[in-house]
């Protein structure tokens, strides 16, 4: 049994095949807003199995597998909005808990990012004092949450209870990275998967150990939530690997790299779409749909669709080797610090590997 931090949502494509992903991300990294993505491509269909918890197992057929063990969503509540997240807001809209949210005088709740009052409404904060907007103290707690049945989400899967689970064939990581991330890079194996997982960093939030902008460590978004020695959870998972066994694809994602004004690259959200889009292609194996580069494989500018959209495409996949070489000697530190001598040489490998792409980066 496998058990993570993410999501399980299944991605119906215009030609009408089904798959399903699971996605690991830190908290308030965007989970749940993908987990009730309302794709902008026409055609895409998104259903939820789960936003927070994976049990995974391979059946007897060698398929990955995938459970949501929990009965509801606990979602960080500040930034969710009709515009950020419309299924979601249908989702609470009743029989739910609210923890350390403001509380509005027609009985109601509030956070920041939430659409605009009605005229005459005042606002309580979480604190229990008066709040007006512009305030210099939030009117929610940044780490509140929503509490509510999972059935009660529009887009529930249908197998959302079915105890053989779903059948997996991607695992995302991802984190908040403001710089040198890629939107999306495919592992070039399983053992490349796993150093991936193991490699993760995300920006520091208010819901685990917040530090400001501190970019942390937070191997398989599972940094507090780890039960074991690190070094035999990365065996664990090494082992997956098996010959009879069919091991997904491995992805990274980073909604939230920004330019040098600061300002976020990508729009996120139901664009977003356009990811899975691109990740659908590579299980289907579809030709001339990636590029290597030392870290692994990127989309080609033609098997991308940006349509309708204006973003720069090579800077928001530009793999900036100086930035990669610090990258990979930090993260190198940590593995041999935090694991030491119970390390995989597997993952030794995968380091060492990285190294070499890094210094001839022509070559890939």
């Amino acid at each position: 049994m496998y058990y993570l931090t993410l999501q399980i949502l299944g991605v119906t494509n215009p030609k009408g095949r089904k798959r399903y992903v699971v996605a690991a991300f830190p908290s308030a990294c965007g989970k749940t807003n993908m987990a009730m993505m309302r794709p902008t491509l026409p055609g895409y269909k998104v259903e939820c199995v789960g936003d927070d918890i994976v049990w995974m197992r391979f059946d007897r057929n060698g398929q990955l597998r995938a459970i949501n063990p929990e009965f509801g969503f606990f979602g960080v509540a500040p930034g969710t909005s009709r515009t950020t997240n419309p299924v979601a807001m249908d989702t609470v809209f009743e029989n739910t808990i609210f923890t350390n949210v403001a509380q509005t005088s027609d009985g109601g709740v509030y956070w920041e990012g939430m659409d605009k009052l009605e005229p005459g409404v005042t606002i309580t904060d979480w604190q229990g004092n008066p709040w007006t907007p512009g305030s210099s103290t939030p009117a929610a707690h940044p780490n509140s949450r929503f509490c509510t049945p999972a059935e009660q989400c529009p887009i529930i899967d249908a197998d959302w209870q079915s105890p053989d689970g779903v059948p997996i064939d991607a695992i995302l990581f991802g984190g908040r990275r403001p710089s040198g991330v890629p939107l999306v890079y495919e592992a070039f194996d399983w053992k490349h998967g796993v150093y991936v997982g193991a490699s993760m960093k995300s920006e520091a939030t208010a819901a685990a150990e917040h530090k400001g902008k501190e970019i942390m460590h937070d191997p398989f978004a599972m940094r507090p939530f780890f039960g074991y020695n690190f070094g035999h959870y990365l065996q664990h998972w090494l082992s997956m690997e098996t010959p009879n066994v069919k091991v997904p694809k491995v992805f990274h994602v980073n909604w939230f790299r920004k330019d040098d004004q600061g300002k976020y690259m990508w729009p996120g959200y139901g664009e977003n779409c356009r990811v899975l889009d691109w990740i659908l292609r590579r299980i289907d194996n579809e030709p001339l749909t990636a590029q290597p580069t030392p870290i692994g494989y990127v989309p080609t500018r033609e098997s991308f669709d940006v349509h309708g959209l204006n973003i720069d495409f090579d800077g928001l996949f530009s793999v900036p080797i100086d930035f990669w070489t610090e990258e990979a000697k930090e993260v190198a530190n940590f593995l041999n610090e935090q694991v030491d001598k119970d390390l995989p040489k597997d993952v030794q490998d995968q380091i060492d590997s990285l190294f070499r792409r890094l210094s001839s980066p022509q070559q890939n």
